[in-house]
């Protein structure tokens, strides 16, 4: 059992070494070099709440293999706690290689983290912050990391507000109903969702239609592209925001950094509509750099967030 001292957020979920090709626009077939770097949804956001000024810790399982030493060095240097990350000698780190026209090759079957379970990670650690923040991707790695995550979502004494990123991957539920999403989703209180995600897994058309199947989160945000986003609080009316203009170089990892940029703002206690515009402001910054996170920025670019 890790320590249980009170954290702002608890980020429970696989990260993975990424491989991404030196020179930008070769094909993974092609690349004869590849620049290294961490990725994972929950990690990602967690590394940028530390960076926000959060107390944030990560909790998963790495193999005790060179990349889980990355991944935990990686993670811990943006300023997480990953006292409750665990070593698996039986399994490997998961890694995965990409290039920004969205040819990726994963390698994380039997990966460490996927043999999390309710057997291995304690509830009153997941529940030790003010906030817990899961995604969809965790529960389709296997069936003991899905039996974790609907009892970490289970109402009872101690639960913290829990945030729920659906991050629908279509590969991962190729062999199961991605409908278990909505199930997980319903029993959260802050859940974050792609308009595009919705429809593919739930067949939705749009944010409305969105929220009227899924009305329990107290908050809601659904997210539309370039266009903005919708969010949805108790049984008000959706309040829209619109992204920013912003240039692409890579849009790997915007989501993370818009659920950072939300739950920052929550944590604060800001209105919806700034919580809304901070998500936006990260998910920007995001994607004007070359990387799957906001650990690809700089100091000057922090910076430059923070004013």
């Amino acid at each position: 059992m890790t320590g249980t001292v009170a954290v702002d957020v608890v980020c429970l979920g696989e990260s993975m070494v990424t491989f991404v090709p030196s020179v930008p626009g070769r094909r993974l077939a092609d690349a004869a070099a590849f620049d290294r770097g961490t990725g994972g949804a929950e990690s990602n956001v967690a590394c940028a709440l530390a960076r926000l000024g959060h107390a944030v810790r990560w909790i998963s399982r790495v193999g005790a293999d060179p990349f889980g030493d990355h991944l935990v060095t990686a993670v811990a240097a943006a300023g997480v706690d990953v006292s409750g990350v665990r070593r698996d000698p039986g399994r490997p780190t998961g890694v995965y290689f990409r290039t920004g026209a969205g040819e990726v090759a994963y390698y994380r079957a039997g990966s460490a983290a996927a043999a999390m379970d309710p057997g291995n990670v304690d509830r009153r650690d997941a529940w030790a912050g003010r906030v817990l923040h899961l995604s969809g991707i965790t529960p389709a790695l296997s069936q003991g990391c899905a039996d974790l995550v609907h009892g970490l979502t289970a109402p009872g004494p101690g639960r913290p507000l829990v945030s729920f990123d659906v991050n629908h991957r279509p590969a991962l539920w190729r062999s199961a109903d991605p409908g278990r999403l909505a199930v997980l989703a319903a029993r959260c209180d802050l859940v974050l969702v792609g308009e595009d995600e919705a429809g593919a897994a739930w067949g939705l058309p749009d944010a409305d239609a969105v929220r009227e199947a899924l009305p329990g989160p107290a908050v809601l945000v659904v997210k539309q592209g370039a266009r903005g986003a919708t969010a949805y609080e108790g049984g008000a009316d959706g309040v829209f925001v619109p992204a920013p203009d912003t240039p692409v170089v890579d849009l790997v990892g915007a989501g993370d950094a818009f659920a950072a940029g939300f739950l920052s703002a929550t944590l604060r206690a800001l209105p919806l509509r700034d919580r809304l515009a901070r998500g936006h402001a990260l998910a920007a910054a995001v994607i004007g750099v070359r990387g799957d996170s906001l650990a690809a920025l700089g100091d000057e670019a922090w910076g430059r967030l923070r004013a």
